[in-house]
């Protein structure tokens, strides 16, 4: 597979125009994977298109109740994720699956009137912005993140070996939020609003804020209630899912 540099570049002539594809609670960030089972017939249809072009798909969170679902064009989130597809495999039923790393975040500027089966966009793409700050500065913040990070994942041996392997490479600040990020069980609102942030920095002091919060509830046994259970366990890295 190409490296990950190249996977979430753009390609030259990308005009703003993307293919939708609503899911309820999901959340995708840049540079991470997201494994997808499609069957859908609109769905199918939208992935030959993005296979035989650019390999892009735009992963959208779906923002209304059961009714809306119903709906014709229920409603999505503004904000983004644009993904490649870098492996595809049809199954004999006809169905797919397929494995999207996130490239870019993007905002929704407005819907394309529906001329195919499933729906389309035109986006903004949102730059990562890195603020200019003291390295020294910039250092301190990726540790404390990751000791974050560690305080509220599983103590076992394969989650620490991959949490050391993570604190001892070279991936920037940015990245180590998006894979974060999308990693911990928050809900989509949360989610929704680390995507939203492309200033690395602030991304990761919100994101260093959430997961104190997660470990003081966890050591407490407070912050969770009956009528909001707590989420389901952590893991790093985390299970493949079907949507």
């Amino acid at each position: 597979m190409a490296g990950m540099e190249e996977v979430t570049r753009l390609p030259e002539d990308f005009d703003g125009t993307v293919r939708l594809f609503p899911l309820p609670e999901l959340v995708v960030f840049p540079h991470a994977m997201q494994p997808l089972h499609i069957f859908e017939p609109r769905y199918c249809e939208m992935l030959r298109e993005a296979l035989a072009s650019d390999r892009l798909i735009a992963m959208a969170t779906l923002t209304g109740g059961i009714e809306d679902l119903l709906s014709t064009q229920p409603a999505i989130s503004a904000s983004v994720c644009i993904g490649r597809i870098i492996s595809h495999a049809e199954t004999e039923e006809g169905h797919h699956n397929i494995l999207l790393v996130g490239a870019k975040r993007a905002t929704v500027i407005r819907e394309i009137p529906m001329i195919r089966p499933f729906r389309m966009a035109t986006v903004e793409v949102l730059p990562e912005i890195h603020p200019v700050s003291d390295p020294q500065a910039r250092q301190r913040l990726r540790v404390a993140l990751l000791d974050a990070f560690a305080a509220v994942i599983p103590a076992s041996a394969n989650v620490q070996q991959n949490l050391h392997e993570l604190m001892a490479g070279q991936m920037g600040l940015g990245p180590i939020t998006d894979i974060i990020a999308y990693t911990i069980s928050f809900d989509s609102g949360t989610k929704l609003r680390l995507l939203e942030e492309g200033n690395v920095d602030r991304r990761a002091g919100l994101l260093i804020d959430l997961l104190n919060q997660r470990a003081a509830a966890g050591s407490t046994g407070s912050g969770w209630s009956a009528a909001q259970p707590k989420p389901p366990r952590n893991e790093f890295p985390p299970r493949f899912s079907l949507n």
